[in-house]
């Protein structure tokens, strides 16, 4: 009886051993992919023809490399794959942009957490995007205000690599409601990231031997995430768009980040021993395109779908005299928008948020792509009232706080007196001196109106939602005007 327990006792010494020994693994991940499925030019770069760069066929060929050499590796994405390109206007299997998922299905990824822009078209689009999705969506902080998990997600999942029980916690944006329509957000209750992350760490710490968050916030609340936590080893961040070439080390934790739009792989070796992490590497690997690669069932996957979007989208509707370029003030690009609504529901003002602006394009061939990925938002128009001394406010407002908008029907000049206070020197509506009680006509996106406290710093009363997009409007005036030569026009400008 005695050798007996000797036995048992020498057993159980060996296996607490060998389940105490370093072990490794490697966690790819990506963000932010912005529906980048296919190549697309590397901007940054200042040779001509510039080289490209991303897509799913080149991150497809080097996660299957990679697990070749690191065969305990773990695939994740942090949010955002919707909005961005036309593919996600198509459907497939019940959900628009729903191949996107099916492409990740077959590159092979193990979790994913939604973002904010996943929201885009619909909570129910976001249902039947995950309905095809073949890994787990975790989101532990999103969940509906009545009860239960909004969108077929879940709090965490675990996952098993090399003998490591991997745990994996999901977290969204806090300030989810200022970043998309509210339409899409109806009965969804955000919970604080932090004490809702150290609820999970506290859960899965007896059931696991590493915690990862999965977020989708940003580096900076990443940062903050950290330092606030005990038990977590890892943060593989999105929202930010941030090229971490190394992760960040805070309170413990790392942090790593793979930029956006498919353009890197971020690749994380850890040595795991007794919850901790005893040793780690991170790089970024870009994803340079390589014409020459074999075909696979996804390659062909995506020969398809971009033969099917050329046919509507390659399509050229107008030809630019000048560039198209975003920036902090007032922008050529965001005048022509915001004329485009004002014209095409004959209101006297109009807005435009500066953030809706996604693209810049250079001068000549406008095609409906470049169109879209200018605008890849479902925002409809939506007219309201404004009184004169509502849009005297609002411009006041614009001045003082540097407002994110571009304004169309408003024509401003303005100084400050020797208190420094603002005066207008002269205030035009469509070419008339404003009156404070004449009541106007406004437009602006649903996105826009749903924030017009942030945006405009006036209260929107009696909206009237109407059936035309944002993107509908834009695109008759260029096919209308067919050379667009848009133009900075100091439409409120200060006078000395």
């Amino acid at each position: 009886m005695k050798k007996f327990f000797a036995v048992v006792l020498l057993t159980g010494f060996l296996f607490t051993f060998l389940a105490a020994q370093p072990k490794t693994i490697t966690i790819l991940h990506t963000n932010d992919m912005h529906a980048s499925f296919i190549p697309h030019e590397a901007f940054w770069v200042k040779e001509s023809p510039k080289p490209l760069v991303g897509g799913f066929n080149e991150l497809s060929f080097a996660v299957d490399s990679l697990r070749k050499v690191k065969s305990n590796s773990l695939l994740v994405d942090a949010g955002d794959v919707m909005t961005g390109n036309p593919v996600t206007e198509y459907e497939y299997k019940g959900a628009q942009g729903g191949v996107l998922f099916e492409m990740m299905n077959r590159v092979g990824y193990e979790a994913w957490t939604p973002g904010n822009h996943d929201f885009d078209i619909s909570q129910n689009n976001l249902r039947n995007l995950i309905a095809i999705a073949k890994f787990p969506v975790v989101s532990a902080n999103l969940v509906k205000a009545s009860v239960g998990f909004p969108v077929n997600n879940k709090e965490y999942t675990i996952i098993e690599k090399n003998g490591v029980r991997i745990g994996i916690i999901g977290i969204i944006t806090e300030g989810l409601y200022n970043l998309v329509n509210q339409t899409n957000l109806v009965d969804i209750k955000i919970l604080p990231a932090i004490a809702t992350t150290q609820k999970y760490i506290d859960e899965l710490t007896p059931k696991t031997d590493l915690i990862i968050a999965l977020t989708h916030q940003g580096v900076d609340d990443d940062s903050v995430l950290a330092a606030n936590l005990k038990g977590l080893n890892v943060i593989i961040g999105g929202h930010s768009h941030t090229r971490l070439k190394k992760p960040k080390n805070v309170n413990g934790v790392l942090i790593a980040q793979a930029g956006s739009n498919c353009e890197n792989l971020g690749i994380l070796d850890l040595t795991v021993e007794n919850h901790i992490v005893t040793k780690s590497w991170g790089v970024l690997l870009p994803l340079n395109y390589t014409s020459e690669r074999p075909k696979t069932d996804l390659s062909k996957l995506i020969d398809s779908v971009t033969q099917n979007i050329d046919k509507e989208y390659s399509e050229v509707i107008a030809t630019l005299k000048s560039d198209w370029t975003r920036g902090d003030g007032e922008m050529g690009v965001g005048n022509f928008i915001a004329d485009a609504q004002r014209e095409a529901v004959h209101a006297d003002v109009a807005f435009m948020n500066n953030h809706g602006i996604r693209k810049n394009v250079t001068a000549g061939q406008l095609t409906k792509r470049d169109l879209f990925e200018v605008l890849p938002f479902r925002n409809v128009l939506v007219t309201f009232q404004l009184s004169g001394k509502q849009i005297k406010d609002l411009v006041r407002n614009y001045i003082q706080k540097h407002a994110s908008i571009q304004t169309s029907g408003i024509i401003c000049t303005w100084k400050r007196n020797a208190g420094g206070e603002i005066e207008f020197a002269s205030l035009m509506i469509n070419g008339k001196s404003i009156n404070d009680n004449t009541s106007y006509i406004a437009v602006a996106s649903d996105y826009l109106v749903g924030e017009g406290k942030r945006y405009l710093s006036v209260d929107i009363s009696n909206p009237s939602f109407l059936q035309q997009t944002v993107f509908a409007a834009v695109e008759k005036k260029a096919r209308t005007e067919k050379i667009i030569d848009s133009k900075i026009e100091n439409r409120i400008q200060e006078i000395k």
